[in-house]
């Protein structure tokens, strides 16, 4: 089965807020056989929610919609909807009545405007909201199906869960699957992993591939569509090994794997703590590791050495390293790591120091240039990577190699 989304909503256009129900909503509808081909959004006005619903109708005849179906003059989708399919409005005593029992389980009384959701279409099928006001609604006719949702994330997703996809999974009967895998790679450019991975669309075939590039990774997508699930899953396994083996070291992880999340895992399995030093990236790289739940078992923190001072004061970088090789160095960069392992009791750490821009660039350092120290058991060393982009890019991408290059590091040393 083929299905479009419209999502209703002035916000979403001016960019107030922003759209995760479409995710959500494509991920849930796949892995229940539902393919969406199409995603558009539109204002709270009548014309375009016609247009964009009854243009959805024509070309798939299966569209879901989500917003306008609250208590306010804006809230017209349902409305809209009913009109395209040629069906009045009526008052639903039932869900009026569950409306006034939530309502008093919240010690208020529902208004004069939120009457107006125990209005739904003719003929269509209720689907009851027990975290919000506004029902969900599904509307069949011979325009094709319509089925209505809130809005609101959390009552969208689980009216999405209850009452839509199980109707949705009998409605499809192909009992195929529309699944994916995620093979995550890093330090390595989008074109040149392309050449490694060679005849891949080939060898992977019925599955298709996706490239994903993010600040400094690449994310490898195949996606099985119409299989059956023990197919489906069994091709991805097999994909996904393939694909893992062409990245070769720069493949470091599948799914939702988290780098930091690796990094302390890795640093966990050999008993070393961690610490970090700072410069351009400003505590972006230790961001990144104390996001992860139950870090602080391997990390014990970072030093923000902005300045050369800093570095002198926090980290003892000798004044003399400082003004022989400038503050973006391989030394520099290298004792940036030693003190911080020295500062904080650390067996592992790891610096950053390096010319985010716009300006302080040089044509020996020009912009993007990022120097990388670590601090191992074994002794310190520093690494250059010279990076692309815009201040923010460059920062992300400083992190991004950094914990990557921590991650090799850690795997080469025993457990």
């Amino acid at each position: 089965m083929n299905c479009e989304l419209v999502t209703v909503g002035t916000e979403l256009l001016l960019g107030f807020t922003v759209d995760t129900n479409s995710a959500e909503i494509g991920r849930a509808l796949a892995a229940a056989g539902v393919r969406v081909v199409r995603r558009t959004a539109v204002s709270d006005d009548p014309a375009a929610i016609r247009d964009a619903v009854g243009g959805a109708l024509a070309r798939t005849g299966v569209v879901i919609t989500t917003g306008g179906l609250g208590s306010t003059a804006d809230d017209i989708t349902k409305k809209t909807v009913a009109e395209l399919f040629g069906a009045t409005l009526v008052f639903d005593p039932s869900v009026w009545a569950d409306l006034e029992a939530r309502f008093a389980r919240l010690g208020r009384v529902p208004s004069a405007n939120n009457r107006g959701q125990a209005e739904v279409p003719a003929g269509a099928v209720v689907l009851p909201n027990r975290w919000g006001t506004a029902p969900g609604l599904w509307l069949e006719g011979p325009p094709g199906l319509v089925v209505m949702l809130p809005g609101v994330p959390v009552e969208m997703r689980n009216l999405l869960a209850s009452g839509v996809l199980p109707r949705l999974a009998a409605r499809s009967g192909q009992g195929g699957v529309i699944r994916s895998t995620t093979v995550r790679t890093t330090g390595i450019a989008e074109s040149t992993l392309a050449e490694r991975l060679g005849d891949i669309d080939e060898r992977i075939a019925p599955l298709t591939l996706a490239y994903l590039p993010g600040l400094g990774s690449v994310d490898l997508r195949a996606t099985a569509w119409n299989l059956p699930a023990a197919e489906a899953d069994r091709r991805l396994a097999e994909a996904a090994a393939l694909l893992a083996e062409r990245a070769g070291e720069h493949a470091y992880g599948a799914g939702d794997d988290d780098l930091a999340a690796l990094v302390l895992e890795e640093a966990r399995k050999r008993g070393l703590l961690v610490a970090v030093a700072e410069s351009c990236t400003g505590g972006l790289l230790g961001g990144r590791l104390t996001a992860v739940p139950g870090s602080s078992s391997q990390f014990l923190g970072g030093v923000i050495s902005y300045s050369d001072g800093a570095k002198q004061e926090l980290l003892w970088v000798p004044e003399a390293l400082l003004a022989a090789h400038g503050a973006v160095s391989g030394p520099v960069a290298a004792a940036m790591a030693a003190g911080a392992a020295r500062a904080l009791g650390a067996q592992v750490a790891v610096s950053i120091t390096g010319i985010a821009g716009p300006d302080g660039g040089s044509k020996e350092k020009p912009v993007g240039t990022v120097w990388l120290g670590f601090s191992m058991p074994g002794g310190t060393d520093a690494i250059l990577r010279n990076t692309i982009g815009t201040r923010e890019e460059v920062r992300a991408r400083a992190a991004q190699i950094a914990l990557f290059e921590l991650w090799r590091r850690l795997r080469r040393l025993p457990e």
